[in-house]
């Protein structure tokens, strides 16, 4: 019984250590306190100038929107990846698992000036193109993707595939009738955790995107450097929506995983 209490209060110590920031900043978002430590009254006035103002609805437009693209490219790269090295030999495999690790241990910055000095200084591309951009965050999510498809590559069972083969199916009709379905949830996963990267990134954002174009991440670091007061607590109701929408997704992906389970 003293064992089951002390475990449950340390579970609770950590996730108040995890979360108590976040709901913090969460209450002052209903505030009109313009600054973190006291609260005068709860006011809709962040989310009414968060929605309002027209230059951080185009970020948020022009982010949402690059993160689905680099997201839809990742899931591909990283899918088509996994089900490669999946059925390949040991030896590749193994090749393919290690540089697959590399740009996940890797530093952004790293990432960052690698791309931006292939683009625009090698191939001197446009300075207000988003080739640069894009190319970075998928290169940097794409191996993520990666490593959510593998495990539900090696829960499935491989005579499925080959059975499919059997009965006359081509590879191609066999990799979208029968595998995909089943790697289905790891390539959400691996989708919702790009969107993620995505919209946190912001080294390499900010080493590879167009002078004219700003994502969530480098706006919110440039603003807390001189912004009006206003547009810095409206930002504090783009970061609780931003955290509710995360919780709903992950809640949907679990629900959805459990429902799949009990069939």
């Amino acid at each position: 019984m003293m064992k089951k209490t002390i475990q449950n209060l340390c579970l609770g110590v950590i996730l108040l250590f995890l979360y108590a920031p976040i709901l913090v900043l969460a209450v002052y978002s209903f505030t009109d306190s313009t600054m973190i430590g006291s609260i005068r009254h709860f006011s809709l006035e962040n989310y009414k100038v968060l929605f309002t103002t027209p230059e951080l609805r185009e970020m948020i437009t022009g982010t949402l929107i690059l993160a689905l693209v680099v997201s839809a490219l990742s899931s591909v790269l990283g899918t088509l990846g996994a089900i490669g090295a999946f059925y390949s030999k040991r030896s590749r495999k193994r090749a393919i698992h290690l540089m697959n690790q590399i740009p996940v241990v890797n530093a952004d910055v790293v990432t960052g000036f690698s791309v931006c000095i292939l683009m625009i200084v090698f191939l001197q591309l446009p300075k207000d193109t988003y080739l640069p951009l894009v190319i970075g965050l998928t290169s940097l999510c794409t191996p993520f993707v990666y490593l959510s498809v593998i495990p539900k590559l090696k829960q499935m069972d491989p005579q499925t595939y080959e059975a499919a083969l059997d009965l006359g199916c081509t590879s191609q009709r066999a990799l979208r009738k029968v595998i995909i379905p089943q790697i289905l949830p790891g390539i959400v996963s691996g989708f919702m955790m790009s969107v993620t990267l995505t919209l946190d990134d912001y080294f390499i954002s900010t080493y590879t995107k167009p002078a004219v174009f700003d994502t969530i991440s480098t706006y919110v670091v440039n603003a807390t450097k001189g912004a009006q007061t206003q547009i810095k607590t409206a930002l504090w109701a783009l970061s609780t929506l931003i955290f509710i929408c995360v919780v709903l997704a992950v809640t949907y992906i679990n629900l959805s995983a459990k429902s799949e389970d009990a069939r």
